[in-house]
């Protein structure tokens, strides 16, 4: 095997990769990137047995064809470490040894058979359909802050994407929550979508962001029962899905909010980071004292005091005085888009509904804490 690519070119296909690697790992196999030169393209591709991950970059000119599998860390950062758009000759030495020359620097590195790396077969017979790259972005950074850590409920560790509809219309929508708070953000697709319900694990979850935040336009999405699959530019990226049902969320959608408080995103955001500065671990509550025209934001940390802000609000119901986690709230404010944020209440114990007037397909629930 020996080509010569452009070091900018492969670089950024090693690091869409780079991020399916196990950093530590029993099977030194799975460490390694494998490297594929064929019919003048290079094919690169990583697993950590749950996600594989294959991109394909075209070139003018192969050497000679072959493939091996060497350190995908060591590469990268050597890569990393070339001068910008240098060329960079890769030539496979013996079974066990790869040069790579690039200019004034020159690296042997250690190698592993290909026929030791894992390819899993891609047995899904499902039609693909596409969806727009930026719409299924916001979908899964909406949603992605509300799931769960608690290992011992695995089917909350992740986003449980499924179809719905509404109003004759057909959706792509996701859902996570950690039983303290609920996103959930759709997209309109065709009605004769074939996709079956699964639950998204949390590494995929962010594998595909980093791919969907570089210039794609559209992806395409196939799915059986335990495995899904991700067409992106020239990448492709399949994972396998959390085994597990997903709970019955419309349950803790709240319907009878019928109480409505209207502030301005920013002020309401700039004060729960001013008053929050008192409680160092933030695990202190956010006590919120609702009157007609005015929220008094208060937390109180007995190791460190307490802080006090009075904003400008619209209301429309009787005081209420509720009490919420500020990291929750802060996450679910960092994904609303309108200048105003609602926030639709029941009484001072029950699920809070937050809508975000710019996005109607998305919504959040939280629950209030008991201080």
């Amino acid at each position: 095997m020996e080509f010569i690519i452009n070091r900018d070119i492969f670089l950024k296909s090693l690091s869409h990769a780079y991020g399916v690697i196990e950093k530590k790992t029993a099977l030194p196999i799975l460490s390694n990137i494998l490297i594929e030169a064929k019919d003048s393209k290079i094919k690169i591709t990583a697993t950590d047995l749950d996600i594989i991950y294959s991109e394909e970059i075209a070139i003018q000119k192969i050497k000679k064809e072959g493939s091996t599998t060497t350190s995908a860390s060591i590469l990268y950062d050597i890569l990393r470490k070339l001068e910008p758009a240098a060329p960079v000759n890769i030539s496979l030495v013996n079974q066990n040894k790869l040069k790579l020359t690039s200019r004034n620097s020159k690296f042997n590195l250690l190698c592993i058979s290909p026929d030791n790396f894992p390819l899993s077969e891609e047995d899904i017979s499902q039609k693909t359909f596409e969806v727009s790259s930026q719409k299924f972005l916001k979908l899964l950074n909406k949603t992605k802050i509300s799931i769960s850590n608690d290992e011992t409920r695995h089917y909350l560790n992740g986003i449980y994407l499924h179809k719905t509809k509404l109003e004759n219309k057909t959706f792509l929508s996701g859902v996570a929550t950690d039983s303290h708070r609920l996103s959930s953000s759709s997209l309109e697709i065709e009605e004769n979508t074939d996709f079956d319900s699964i639950i998204l694990p949390k590494k995929t979850i962010y594998q595909i962001i980093s791919l969907l935040e570089q210039d794609a336009t559209v992806v395409k999405i196939s799915n059986n029962k335990s495995k899904i699959k991700f067409e992106v530019n020239n990448g492709i990226l399949i994972s396998k899905v959390i085994d597990g049902r997903f709970p019955d969320y419309s349950k803790v959608v709240p319907t009878g909010n019928e109480i409505t408080l209207q502030v301005k995103l920013s002020e309401f955001k700039n004060a729960i980071e001013r008053v929050t500065t008192v409680s160092s671990d933030r695990k202190e509550g956010l006590k919120m004292i609702i009157s007609k025209d005015s929220l008094q934001l208060t937390v109180n940390s007995p190791n460190s005091g307490e802080g006090i802000e009075t904003m400008n609000a619209k209301f429309n119901s009787q005081d209420i005085t509720i009490s919420f986690n500020s990291r929750y709230l802060m996450d679910l404010i960092s994904q609303i888009e309108n200048e105003l944020i609602v926030v639709n209440l029941k009484d001072s114990g029950s699920p809070v509904l937050i809508k975000d007037l710019s996005d109607k397909n998305s919504f959040h629930v939280v629950m209030p804490m008991k201080i």
